[in-house]
């Protein structure tokens, strides 16, 4: 561990600009909170003790664990308890699977800032893999009416696959598209790879420049998955093959503490 600043300076540096209008801004703070270090305050324990327990915190309903950010905030916050030193990812994967975000600086004037654990896990899991949220997901508008029916005939042939769904997905930063849900019997190696050959081979019907990419439906932490799950009935199910399309669809982002 270094002393001092760190990368926590960066995160630091970015906090002030941090607007409902200024994904940019907030995407480069993810980026510095995966790549730099943070302060997690202790409320039993000592760092390094497997019964040590971090602080918490309740926003709008939501779980959060305390941070801070250097030293120097250390010192600010007047934290008198133990604390740990943590990488950004790792903090991230402990925290994202008991749907725990993390709470910078809370003894900052304006109470700090409170980072979803949605956006955890897009730390954990890579940010240039996982969409920026909060996601606007609704059902999909745009016509490709080839590929679904390209899909239906693979997928009546592909019989670890149960059955499929789909969104229209619009992140807060990129552009939007198009998710199929698949439902996979037992996700294993060779169901994975019998899924991804059907995929690869129903890509030639995507209509052209129409972004298509695919959720596992058992992603308990996915919230297209989640979305998916709670709303949209299948276009393909191997239990019910005249299933009708998707009805009317509530359209809202997923996951997020809803803003104030």
């Amino acid at each position: 561990m270094t002393g001092g600043e760190g990368v926590g300076a960066g995160v630091e540096e970015l906090l002030p600009s941090i607007a409902p209008d200024r994904l940019d801004a907030y995407e480069r703070l993810l980026a510095a909170l995966a790549a730099g270090e943070v302060w997690m305050l202790l409320w039993h324990g000592r760092s390094g003790d497997p019964e040590a327990q971090y602080g918490s915190m309740e926003v709008a309903g939501h779980g959060y664990a305390p941070c801070v950010t250097s030293e120097r905030e250390l010192l600010a916050s007047g934290w008198t308890r133990e604390h740990e030193v943590v990488g950004g990812r790792d903090i991230a994967a402990a925290l994202y699977p008991d749907h725990w975000g993390l709470w910078l600086n809370p003894h900052a004037p304006g109470g700090g800032l409170g980072v979803p654990w949605l956006d955890l896990r897009r730390i954990a899991g890579g940010l240039d893999r996982l969409p920026a949220g909060p996601l606007r997901i609704t059902e999909p508008a745009v016509r490709a009416d080839g590929f679904y029916a390209e899909l239906v005939a693979l997928a009546e042939r592909t019989r670890v696959l149960r059955s499929l769904r789909r969104a229209w997905v619009r992140p807060a930063v990129g552009p939007a598209y198009l998710v199929i849900g698949l439902d996979v019997e037992e996700p294993e190696d060779r169901s994975a790879e019998a899924v991804r050959q059907m995929m690869r081979q129903a890509i030639a019907a995507v209509p052209e420049g129409l972004p298509v990419a695919t959720v596992a439906m058992a992603d308990g932490y996915d919230p297209v998955a989640m979305w998916l799950r709670a709303n949209a009935r299948p276009f393909y199910d191997r239990d019910a093959p005249a299933a009708h399309d998707p009805g009317a669809l509530r359209q809202h982002g997923y996951g997020y503490p809803r803003p104030h």
